[in-house]
């Protein structure tokens, strides 16, 4: 890890790691998320030929928070790493929280990126012929409609996640996370990927829940681009299991995104899907970034 000074002074937290001379992946983690991408993804991109940028979202770990933040404002963050790391192009990945990062990257830095993978990414809000609710879990209904509410009512929600999360086991994010993991979101945290995600957890909120609380503000708030505006080709892959990100919004984002290639697939959920699908999505980005 090392922190890089944007040039509005705030820094983030990044981490560069993969093949010498491999084509650049610039990853954006989840809601709350940090720059621990989950080994099997990470080790699926390297075997693809793929350096695994990754950092921590302003608020998240050591990255400075920025208040108001909307989701657009990534694209200067990701230009600044990739001037950091002395990339000229790269392919952007999100997962969760991190696809509409990683949509704005493509969007906003169209020169730069080659293509777009979003996994189980959320859709906009306000997004016409959604129901953006429908389908989550009780604990994602609520901490969205408390961040509709206002900043003070989503920080009293968050606050409790806190100390449950900072310390977490594999087996209290089952407990904490209950209304948002069905069966095969659970056994992938009991057989695989459990410490990945009480890592990731741990970093996320180790400072506190600034980026968490900016995240779902921006989420609930226009993002600052169209949707039109991601011109590179698009890869959406969705769970129809998935209580975190409901499966209409894959649908959604697929239908709305000039360039997309859709992989909705039955019996997958919000993790399941990345940690079991990681290799073939991995490949199809590495195609994509040679093309």
């Amino acid at each position: 890890m090392e922190h890089l000074t944007l040039p509005d002074g705030r820094t983030l937290d990044i981490s560069l790691s993969g093949p010498e001379g491999g084509d650049v992946m610039v990853f954006h983690h989840g809601t709350p998320g940090s720059l621990h991408a989950s080994h099997r993804l990470e080790s699926a991109a390297h075997a693809a030929g793929l350096r695994v940028l990754t950092y921590s979202r302003a608020g998240y770990g050591g990255s400075t928070p920025h208040p108001g933040r909307r989701v657009v404002d990534i694209a200067g963050d990701v230009a600044a790493m990739l001037d950091h790391v002395g990339a000229d192009r790269c392919v952007v990945a999100g997962w969760s929280g991190g696809g509409p990062h990683c949509l704005a990257t493509a969007a906003r830095l169209s020169e730069r990126v080659d293509a777009a993978l979003v996994i189980a990414g959320v859709a906009p809000y306000d997004a016409d012929g959604l129901d953006f609710l429908a389908g989550m879990g009780e604990d994602n209904v609520e901490e969205f409609g408390a961040a509709v509410e206002g900043e003070a009512a989503l920080r009293a929600y968050l606050e409790p996640y806190l100390p449950q999360l900072r310390a977490a086991t594999p087996q209290d994010i089952i407990t904490s996370l209950s209304s948002l993991l069905p069966d095969v979101d659970r056994a992938v945290i009991t057989e695989r990927t459990g410490q990945d995600l009480a890592r990731n957890f741990h970093e996320a909120l180790r400072v506190g829940y600034e980026g968490w609380l900016e995240d779902d503000l921006a989420f609930t708030q226009p993002w600052g681009f169209d949707l039109a505006e991601v011109t590179v080709p698009t890869y959406v892959w969705q769970g129809s299991l998935d209580l975190m990100v409901p499966f209409a919004h894959g649908q959604w984002l697929a239908e709305h995104l000039p360039r997309a290639t859709a992989h909705l697939i039955g019996g997958e959920g919000h993790l399941s899907i990345g940690d079991g699908r990681a290799a073939e999505m991995m490949a199809e980005l590495a195609a994509a970034a040679r093309a």
